[in-house]
This record gives structure tokens, C-alpha cells and sequence, in this order.
């Protein structure tokens, strides 16, 4: 039976990089996760996601990003991928809104470069992208998005290069722990370790009871449409975008590698009690967030059409403030957490890894994580 340093319950987007930078601290690591690598059973899938810095949530994520920029870069260079595809991002929506005052407010709080725009002023740059004419806009050019499966393979390439023991198809069945060790039970028989990293995405849920009143699984769904003009290629030079329209949050991606535009709703979700067992989309479609995407695109993606290629499903852990969970968790001294992303954590994954490898190795955290605290839910 190996003892190790550390033990990582998932490698997923979160998992992966924390595997990866504790095996570069040089510590004995072990990472485990019951499908196969990059898999799109979780929340670490779906082709792309959108990576932004003028965070309209809350500026005190911006240094977060501003690391896991400088951490994307890192793995880039190392692996010799480009994972990140700064297309811009456009942000569209009410004055008085959630996301145009929160994007104002996160550029102003930490100097950063965004542009404002007029309704018009988009229409006439980007004929695919339209808004209410009283509405208002931003454009973020150092914003886009990365190639999700690629970044997690990349972490766990790298994790593998720096010495992890990474186990795959391999599920766990409880875990334990004392002042001294942790035990995780998998199918493979009992790991022992000084310390244990959870990063379990939906099954935090199974693996973190407790915290189970505090996360809420929502089944999400991913639309590609293929476009009737070649507007909407990322090769010449079509945007990410977001919009914040009455009927909630909507995102979307240029089309790359010709797989069609991606779109979804950010908003809503179908709540459920565990990660659905079957991965197949058609016995989980959602007829009405369909329909709220197809009138979406109809309203505000101008020349996009409806025909519909290809749906995908994902999930958010959300917590109630939707804000993410970053600590140790109480009762359990060696037993560290990351959980809860809310549907906005991947594009921090690389920074999250290393935040997660510091805690676990008691190293100081350069950032202020207060607010993700376990404690604030009671």
C-alpha cells in the first residue's frame, strides 16, 4: 500500500492543475478520478470557455485571474499548445444592469483596458452581435477563451511529467481522516496520504456530505448552430460574447474548427440531486431552455439561423451567493476543498491548483480567500 504526501479526489479542471502543482513542489502525489482523462461526464468540458479579467461578479476575483493568466501562459509555454484564444469578449446589456455597472466597476477597481460601446457601434463592427438600442456595451480585447479538454489534459500531462501517480476509471468510496492520515477507499483497495484535496465537482455532494445543503447541482445545456455567413468565424475575427437580456444571462463563441457557434444560458439550469448516470443529452434535453436559446439567438445574433448541429450538457455547483468554496474543511485539519465554481470556475482552474497545492502544503496564499470560507454558510 504507497503512502503518499497528498491524495486529489477528481481531475477535472481544478483537480488536474492541483495535481500538477503539488508534484512539482516535488511532494508524492496521487490523483484519482472515476472516468477517463478529460472526460465530459463533469463540469471540465464542451470545447471552450470564456476567460475574462473585468469581472462583473465581484472585483475581488480580478487578482485571482490576473494570476491564472500568468499560470495559462506557464502552461501554454510548457506543453507548446496555445490553450488560449484571446478573441475579445463583447458584454451587452441594460445600464442599470448586473453586468455592464459590474465589468465598469472591476475595470475601474484594478486599472484594467476595456472599450465602451454603443449598441450601434457593435452592430457596425460585428453585424452578428446586436442589443436594445438603449443598452450599453463593453468590449474586453484581452478576453476570450480556452480550449477546456486541452487544458485539462495539458494539466495532467504536466502532472505526470513532475512525477504524479494519476488512476483513472477508478472510483472512491469513502474517505477518512485523523490527525495524522487520511484513507481513501477506491476500487482499487485503501490509499493513505498526509493530506487529501477534494475536487469533485458535482459528486462533492457524495464526497462532502456536510456541505451537501450548501451546493446545488444544476444540469446545463450547450447549443452549437451552424452559421448562414462566415461572420461568425473566429478567423475573421468574431468575438466571444455575453449578454444579459430579460430573460436572464446567454454567452456564446465564435465558430472554430468548424464545429458551428456555441451558445448557452448562463441563467437557470435544471436542479437535480446527483450527476446523471447515463451521459447521453437526449434523455436530459431541456425543451424550454431550447427554446429560450433558439428565441436568444433569433433576437440578438442577427444572420446566425437556427440550425441546430450539435447539444452537449454540463453542470453547475452552485452556492447560494454563487461565490466559490476555498478552504480547509472544518473538523478535518488535513482535508482541503474546492467546490462550488457556480458555472464561472474554470477559467481560474490554473490558479485554483496552485491555491489548493498551498493549502495543502501549509505554504502561504498570496490572495485573500476569506471569502470563499466554508464558515460564511452558517
Amino acid at each position: 500500500m504507497a503512502i503518499w504526501d497528498v491524495i486529489v479526489i477528481g481531475a477535472g479542471g481544478v483537480g488536474s492543475a492541483t495535481a500538477m502543482h503539488l508534484a512539482k513542489s516535488g511532494v508524492r502525489t496521487l490523483g484519482i478520478d472515476q472516468y477517463s482523462p478529460a472526460h465530459d461526464r463533469g463540469s471540465s468540458h464542451g470545447q471552450t470557455r470564456i476567460i475574462r479579467q473585468a469581472y462583473f461578479e465581484h472585483p475581488c476575483y480580478v487578482p485571482l485571474l490576473q494570476r491564472a493568466y500568468d499560470l495559462w501562459g506557464e502552461l501554454e509555454q510548457h506543453t507548446n499548445q496555445k490553450l488560449f484564444h484571446r478573441t475579445g469578449l463583447v458584454e451587452i446589456g441594460p445600464a442599470d444592469g448586473i453586468v455592464i455597472p459590474g465589468v465598469l466597476h472591476s475595470a475601474m477597481t484594478h486599472d484594467l483596458p476595456i472599450e465602451r460601446l454603443s449598441p450601434a457601434d457593435i452592430r457596425e463592427r460585428w453585424p452578428g452581435i446586436d442589443g436594445n438600442n438603449d443598452w450599453r456595451a463593453v468590449i474586453e480585447q484581452n478576453a476570450g477563451f480556452l480550449k477546456v479538454e486541452q487544458c485539462v489534459q495539458a494539466h495532467l500531462a504536466m502532472a505526470t511529467h513532475h512525477g504524479c501517480d494519476l488512476v483513472h476509471n477508478c472510483g472512491v468510496h469513502q474517505w477518512s481522516s485523523d490527525s495524522r492520515e487520511v484513507k481513501v477507499t477506491t476500487d482499487h483497495g485503501v490509499e493513505i496520504a498526509a493530506q487529501l484535496v477534494i475536487a469533485g465537482g458535482p459528486w462533492t455532494h457524495s464526497l462532502i456530505p456536510e456541505l451537501s445543503t450548501s451546493l446545488k447541482i444544476l444540469r446545463k445545456h450547450l447549443y452549437w448552430f451552424q452559421p448562414e455567413s462566415d461572420g461568425f468565424q473566429e478567423k475573421n475575427g468574431f468575438p466571444c460574447f455575453f449578454h444579459e437580456t430579460a430573460n436572464g444571462f446567454f454567452y456564446g463563441f465564435p465558430c472554430i474548427d468548424g464545429t458551428g457557434v456555441k451558445i448557452a444560458r448562463h441563467s437557470g439550469g435544471q436542479p437535480i440531486d446527483a450527476p446523471d448516470l447515463d451521459s447521453s443529452t437526449e434523455i436530459t434535453t431541456d425543451s424550454e431552455d431550447r427554446k429560450l436559446v433558439i428565441d436568444y439567438a433569433n433576437d440578438y445574433l442577427p444572420g446566425l439561423g437556427s440550425t441546430l448541429v450539435k447539444t452537449a450538457k454540463c453542470y453547475y455547483t452552485s452556492t447560494p451567493d454563487e461565490h466559490f468554496v476555498i478552504d480547509q474543511l472544518p473538523g478535518h485539519e488535513n482535508v482541503c476543498v474546492v467546490a462550488g465554481l457556480s458555472g464561472h470556475g474554470f477559467k481560474f482552474a490554473s490558479a485554483l491548483g496552485e491555491i489548493a497545492s498551498n493549502l495543502a502544503l501549509r505554504k502561504d496564499i498570496p490572495f485573500e480567500i476569506e471569502p470563499f470560507a466554508i464558515k460564511r454558510f452558517s
